[in-house]
């Protein structure tokens, strides 16, 4: 039987308070009923998806993540500035442009969980992120069976 689709991905927030005002300022995402689970969660809505909020004795992983596709990265970019929420470290920079026009955003959620926001139209980044982006080319060669590759599945 095959997976029909992904339907919550769940992190650590030892500040519940916080990250759920991040998910819902960066990603519009809106809290809903949860069930008691004996310890503070809290379900988050985004699009048609979850994300599951849990206050548990865990680090964040440094590598291990989860992407949102955002319609427009720049309202993303500029509220993740705001709130020095940039990754620099764990891919070598924050914002690229990968193959297939798709624009990928890394940060860091008030937990220290490791987020990717991603959206499609490199050409509708505004000036001031164009001037912060990377291409992933760049940065590392790409042969024709990387340049297919594509965050967007249709």
């Amino acid at each position: 039987m095959a997976a029909l689709s992904l339907n919550h991905v769940s992190v650590c927030a030892d500040d519940m308070a916080a990250s759920i005002d991040f998910y819902a300022d960066l990603f519009g995402a809106e809290p809903i009923a949860t069930p008691n689970f004996g310890y503070p969660v809290q379900w988050l809505r985004l699009g048609d998806r979850q994300l599951h909020l849990f206050d548990r004795p865990e680090a964040p992983r440094k590598y291990s993540h989860f992407g949102i596709t955002v319609e427009d990265i720049n309202p993303v970019y500029e509220k993740a500035k705001a709130r020095d929420a940039f990754d620099h470290e764990t891919g070598g920079h924050h914002l690229y442009e990968l193959p297939g026009d798709c624009v990928q955003l890394y940060l860091r959620d008030p937990h220290g969980n490791f987020v990717e926001a991603d959206a499609q139209g490199v050409d509708r980044l505004s000036p001031e992120a164009r001037a912060d982006m990377q291409r992933l080319g760049d940065r590392c060669p790409q042969s024709a069976e990387n340049l297919r590759a594509t965050l967007f599945l249709h």
